[in-house]
Order: C-alpha cells, then sequence, then structure tokens
C-alpha cells in the first residue's frame, strides 16, 4: 500500500474507480451575477441551469466561485454550476470545480447564448471555437483547449451594427419570452440527454431544435 493511499484509507478517503468517474459530470450554465443581468440574453445559461434544478425540486448554494447543486440523474451524479465569477471569467470556476469533485473533460457541459444562431435554437458540439464569446474564451484558456463539450443556446442577431453588447445584455422581448416557455423545457431535456445517452445521441437529437 502506497503512503498516500494509507492515509486515505486512515482519513476515510474513498478512492474512486473509473466507473465512479465516468458517472459524474459537470453542467455549467454561464451568465453574470446581480439583479440587473437576470432576464438578459447573455444570461440563458443561468436561466437554464437554474430551471433544470428547479425540475428536481433541489436548490443552490453558494459556495467556491459559484452556486453549486449536486443532482442525480438516472444513477449519474450531476454537479450543476453558476459561476459567480463573472461572465469574463467563467473558466477559474469551471476549472477549480472539475479538479475538485474529478470530473472528466468529457463529462462538462457548458450552456451559454450565441448571437450566431437563430433564436432558440440549441446547438450542442464536441469541441469549437470561442467565436467571439469571452465566457468560452476564459475557459478555453484556463483549461488549456478548445476540446469540451458545450451548448450554445441561440439569441439571434436582431440588433443594430455596432448594438452587439446592448443586445446581448439586455431583456428578452414578450415575443422571446413567451417562446422560452417553451424552449427551456426542451432544452433541460437536452442536458438530460447529454448525462443518459451521450454527447453523440444528443448531437443527433437536438441540434437544429
Amino acid at each position: 500500500m502506497s503512503i498516500l493511499s494509507f492515509f486515505n484509507n486512515l482519513l476515510g478517503v474513498k478512492k474512486e474507480t473509473q466507473e465512479e468517474i465516468m458517472k459524474k459530470f459537470l453542467v455549467v450554465g454561464l451568465g453574470n451575477i446581480g439583479e440587473k443581468y437576470d432576464n438578459t440574453r447573455h444570461n440563458i445559461g443561468f436561466k437554464i441551469a437554474d430551471a433544470l434544478v428547479k425540475e428536481y425540486d433541489e436548490s443552490f448554494t453558494t459556495e467556491k466561485h459559484g452556486d453549486l447543486v449536486k443532482l442525480k440523474i438516472k444513477g449519474k451524479t450531476v454537479f450543476v454550476l453558476k459561476p459567480n465569477t463573472y461572465m469574463n471569467l467563467s473558466g477559474k470556476a469551471v476549472l477549480y470545480w472539475m479538479k475538485k469533485e474529478n470530473i472528466l473533460i468529457d463529462n462538462i457541459l457548458i450552456i451559454t447564448d450565441d448571437l450566431n444562431i437563430d433564436f432558440g435554437t440549441i446547438r450542442i458540439k464536441a469541441k469549437g471555437s470561442a467565436g467571439g464569446h469571452n465566457g468560452l474564451k476564459d475557459i478555453q484558456d484556463k483549461l488549456n483547449t478548445s476540446v469540451y463539450p458545450r451548448f450554445r443556446f441561440g439569441v439571434g442577431s436582431d440588433y443594430r451594427k455596432g448594438g452587439q453588447v446592448d443586445f446581448v445584455l439586455g431583456t428578452w422581448s414578450n415575443e422571446e419570452e413567451s417562446a422560452l416557455i417553451e424552449r427551456i423545457p426542451t432544452s433541460i431535456k437536452a442536458v438530460e440527454s447529454f448525462v443518459n445517452a451521450g454527447l453523440a445521441n444528443t448531437m443527433n437529437t437536438f441540434n437544429g431544435k
């Protein structure tokens, strides 16, 4: 027995098997903290994360670098995280919780807004560029790779030239609010599919919907 194993046994620290590690996931909704950002397009990651947690009758607690909750989804352990580091520093929270909970990079899912996709459309990918999104850029920098699963929720591009920032930090229109009533439950199903059916099946089922 190694010294590390000896002390782990002494302290009651359970060594995880590969099978146990494979059953752990980290779902991260991106957004900015603060009331003024609550209902903005840029905070769709928070909105989907909130809806997912509510679906399982759980609630977030404030932990290091964000609000966190642990869910059980069909035998899988799913940590849902809303970073409190602000959008542009999201990678710090993602990396911290990946390391702390020993979660594989293939088992993380980053939920974010996307200006280049029609409103309400889902696009899930295994890798890709940050596409000008500062939250994804910081995650890529902190993880030192662009190969990690991401869930892009289209917010559209109905803004005048130069009005990108105001648009993403703006609140949903009444028409969008009505459409979100249907789009949010679909997004929850997509997250559950990622956990239960895997990335490839989820992309085939939900992309473009």
